[in-house]
């Protein structure tokens, strides 16, 4: 499952980034790769968020893992957006969902 994945820094943990990005990218190749994952691109981004990472687990929990993990760290801030493919939105839209609106 693909994930669109944003990393802000917490205070005092910049430090980081002037380290320069070879390091930072070889401990999230080493993070994801370590659960069965692909790292598909990395981007360094200015405003609210650092790091910009499209990466691809073999599973929701092993996702779930690597969240948990680096947040409970408390070194850094992160987000997840789920990707679907094309043809995963053409299933979906194909499906029948019975839906009655509140109120109606």
């Amino acid at each position: 499952m693909p994930l669109h994945r944003r990393i802000a820094h917490r205070a005092g943990n910049r430090r980081r980034c002037s380290e320069g990005a070879s390091g930072s990218r070889a401990a999230v190749d080493h993070v994801v790769t370590d659960l069965g994952g692909q790292v598909e691109a990395m981007y360094f981004a200015f405003g609210e968020d650092d790091i910009v990472l499209i990466v691809d687990f073999p599973d929701p929990v092993s996702m779930a893992a690597v969240s948990l993990t680096v947040k409970a760290s408390g070194a850094l801030h992160t987000r997840a957006t789920p990707l679907l493919t094309l043809d995963e939105i053409d299933e979906a839209a194909r499906r029948h969902v019975t839906f009655r609106s509140p109120g109606t």
